[in-house]
């Protein structure tokens, strides 16, 4: 399993446990998280959710070399990205969040996060382009001159910086974000749960139009770069763990 769950009271915790791939996402890990957040949907005990990582990672996205979707028809890209959620999740990151693992933190409504935590969008430095949400999350969740930085160069933002932006909630010492993020969750819990779904449900119904736009743009980036000789560079040299060589083309 590459997917756990505890619950907390009323919370429900899904803990990423592929620390060998550094979390990074497959078939297997995207149906977990999905059955793990369709329980967290259907299951009127439980008010809150919480996703996390291991102590050392959060998430490295995609795993490149598993093959295959990593998406599931209720949430889709990891379970996650599309799923139409009213109640809260919060993401609680310790270490790296790259590519989809940051991806994932966006799609959340709230985040703790570690001193430890990095959050950056490498997938341009692969010949690539973001592929679940950051196209047009990033520039909702950042000013547009940072969110384009990360989005076509290799920086990255560290929790401190990320709060200082309003990206993360609460920032904590290394190894308490899950702890912290219980605490926020609690906090939550002592609202009327009805009345949180339903403040949820009215902010996401503003984005709805945006979001198809959105999708489209991303759609159409996909399209572009798939098949081309930077796309194929790009994945062979991440392999072969050398810089790659580009041709534009």
């Amino acid at each position: 399993m590459t997917v756990r769950e505890t619950v907390h009271g009323r919370v429900l915790v899904v803990h990423l446990e592929r620390a060998a791939k550094r979390n990074a996402i497959d078939r297997e890990m995207a149906e977990g998280i999905s059955a793990a957040l369709d329980r967290l949907d259907d299951d009127d005990q439980l008010w809150v959710g919480v996703i996390t990582g291991t102590e050392s990672v959060f998430s490295a996205g995609t795993d490149l070399a598993g093959g295959g979707s990593a998406a599931t028809e209720r949430g889709g890209e990891y379970g996650l990205i599309r799923r139409q959620r009213t109640k809260p999740l919060i993401a609680a990151v310790e270490g790296p969040a790259l590519g989809g693992g940051f991806e994932i933190v966006l799609a959340c409504d709230l985040v703790v996060a570690s001193t430890t935590a990095r959050f950056a969008l490498p997938e341009t430095r692969r010949g690539v382009v973001a592929t679940s949400g950051a196209l047009f999350r990033a520039v909702r969740a950042l000013p547009p001159p940072i969110a384009k930085q990360l989005l076509i160069t290799g920086a990255g933002l560290s929790a401190e910086r990320a709060h200082h932006f309003g990206v993360v909630n609460t920032v904590t010492e290394p190894g308490a974000a899950v702890r912290e993020a219980l605490v926020l969750a609690e906090d939550i819990c002592l609202s009327s749960p009805i009345a949180v779904r339903q403040t949820l449900a009215a902010l996401a119904d503003q984005y709805v139009s945006a979001d198809e736009i959105g999708w489209a743009a991303t759609a159409h980036a996909i399209e572009v770069v798939t098949g081309s000789e930077d796309m194929r560079e790009g994945v062979q040299a991440f392999f072969e763990r050398r810089p790659p060589q580009w041709t534009g083309r």
